[in-house]
């Protein structure tokens, strides 16, 4: 099994690093954005942002992976 790409790992770890290290900067009831709280919007924000960069570090192994395989042999 092939290592992950730093690339990968960083676009992983942002989704985790801006919901539980940023909690001082946005521990706010106030400003209010859609009729949420700001800490509220931003967990959820988070929790739609979260696949996009499961996808983009997905993109950034898939040619790697499929790469890996014609070399070993493997059906595409």
């Amino acid at each position: 099994m092939k290592r992950p790409s730093l690339g990968a790992i960083l676009l992983g770890l942002i989704p985790f690093a801006a919901s539980c290290f940023t909690v001082s900067f946005w521990d706010r009831i106030y400003p209010m954005i859609l009729g949420l709280p700001f800490n509220l919007f931003w967990l959820i924000s988070w929790l739609l942002l979260t696949p996009l960069c499961m996808w983009g570090a997905y993109r950034l192994e898939e040619p790697a992976t499929r790469n890996n395989r014609r070399e070993q042999g493997g059906a595409d």
